[in-house]
């Protein structure tokens, strides 16, 4: 792909990026929403990326032209399971082209759930062809926090 950052390459997770993407999750989901209270302590989500979602999941990394992983995203089945991009990353294009990956990997469709709270991530999805078609009270989700579901069909 060579839209945004060139210098920045989206590869499959390996298991040693299971630290540094855990890294990004936690930078990206405290800048995106301080008010969220996030059910997991730090340990248990690097844990979760070290023993669940790098080895079992279909995750992806970008990384950077120095080494530095900078972004992640994780696909289980039709469902955009996560996307995160370090905060000073954002706005060169990184989460534009996990996107276009996505639909890559799934040209069936998607879904994926975010937040009502963040409303960045309801543009950026909405820019990408992707629709709300439900929203909860988060009383469903770890958080318990207003949701939103997404679908993008080709």
């Amino acid at each position: 792909m060579t839209t945004g950052d060139r210098t920045v390459r989206l590869r499959r997770a390996l298991p040693s990026d299971a630290e540094a993407a855990a890294g990004v999750w936690l930078r990206s989901f405290a800048a995106a929403l301080p008010g969220v209270v996030r059910p997991r302590s730090d340990d248990e989500v690097r844990d979760h990326f070290r023993r669940v979602l790098v080895p079992a999941r279909e995750t992806w990394v970008a990384q950077a032209a120095g080494g530095d992983v900078v972004g992640v995203m994780v696909l289980e089945g039709e469902e955009l399971d996560q996307l995160y991009l370090a905060p000073e990353w954002r706005g060169r294009g990184i989460g534009d082209r996990f996107a276009a990956l996505a639909k890559e990997r799934r040209p069936g469709g998607l879904s994926l759930w975010t937040f009502q709270v963040n409303t960045p991530a309801h543009r950026f999805y909405e820019r990408h062809g992707f629709t709300a078609v439900e929203r909860t009270d988060g009383s469903r989700n770890e958080e318990r926090e207003p949701d939103v579901r997404y679908v993008w069909r080709p």
